[in-house]
């Protein structure tokens, strides 16, 4: 069971299946009350540039993918996620997880993703952080190339999501010069994302200290099944190792790939993204081609789920 991160955003989202889920509906309105204010109107109208802002832009995503859980229980008549063989997401996806998996409620899950989305927005000054996504280059080049260009700044491989897919965060500079010697070194492409922060990267470190004491008030709770942790590629079924691979991952990388690599060598042979969107389903599908992989957003897909549930 996949959750999606950051990037699966859009203004309209969740709509559709607040109006034909009365259960979609109720964890809106769970995490509006958690939030003090109506994030599920700033989903559903905008603004984009409002909802783009970290801080909502993470409780959104995660309020998307637990109102198709909710109604995945509501119309099965029974939880998915007890026939998980395993639960993971994509950096901030991983709460998402934790949240189905029964770590944290709703609210609670969107009040810790606030105040993360918070933390990292305000862990480098503005305009001091850049990402860029680099496609079509080998990881072992891309760390060499940000060791080259480390003399500009701090600035690491952050996110390792398929083969020939990456991205490198940390000081504007550093990230600039690296990503000039990556296109010299023959990159498909190289793409400076419209990010607010430069994310999974050391930079993050003030966000890592916020979040410590965050996950350790939480009332964290042991998952009732495993989640993969986005750090070590490892299954997590307690709260302390849960709690411990939460908090590294703010500067940590995302290693996607090793995670894929695991469903592989698990034998797992249905992949469900529950969320908005289909970039997770996608980059799962490329190197796990026999296997099942499809996307649910709302009742519309749930003819998709025949034979997995």
């Amino acid at each position: 069971m996949l959750f999606p991160g950051q990037g699966s955003h859009s203004v309209g989202m969740g709509r559709d299946l607040a109006l034909e889920s009365s259960a979609a509906r109720e964890v809106f309105q769970q995490v509006d009350d958690a939030l003090g204010f109506s994030l599920s109107k700033l989903m559903w109208d905008g603004p984009e540039e409002k909802l783009v802002l970290t801080e909502h832009a993470q409780p959104a995503i995660m309020a998307c993918s637990m109102a198709v859980l909710a109604m995945l229980r509501e119309e099965l008549g029974a939880d998915p996620v007890d026939q998980a063989h395993i639960l993971l997401g994509h950096s901030l996806g991983e709460y998402s997880a934790y949240c189905a998996s029964g770590s944290l409620d709703i609210a609670k899950t969107a009040l810790l993703l606030q105040t993360r989305g918070q933390a990292m927005q305000v862990a480098v000054a503005p305009d001091q952080g850049a990402m860029a996504a680099i496609l079509g280059l080998d990881t072992a080049l891309i760390e060499q190339a940000c060791i080259e260009a480390s003399s500009s700044g701090v600035v690491v491989l952050a996110n390792d999501n398929v083969e020939g897919q990456a991205v490198i965060s940390g000081a504007r500079a550093a990230v600039e010069e690296a990503s000039e010697i990556l296109s010299q070194k023959g990159a498909k492409r190289v793409v400076p994302l419209n990010v607010s922060a430069p994310f999974h990267s050391p930079l993050m470190q003030h966000a890592t200290g916020v979040m410590a004491k965050a996950l350790e008030q939480s009332n964290f709770l042991d998952p009732k099944r495993p989640v993969l942790c986005n750090v070590d590629v490892v299954s997590v079924t307690d709260r302390a190792m849960a709690v411990d691979c939460l908090t590294r991952q703010i500067e940590g990388r995302v290693r996607w790939r090793e995670s894929i690599a695991w469903l592989q060598n698990n034998d797992v042979s249905h992949c469900v993204e529950l969320g908005h969107g289909k970039v997770i389903t996608s980059m799962v599908r490329r190197p796990m081609k026999d296997a099942v992989c499809v996307s649910i957003q709302g009742k519309k897909d749930l003819d998709q789920l025949e034979g997995v549930f």
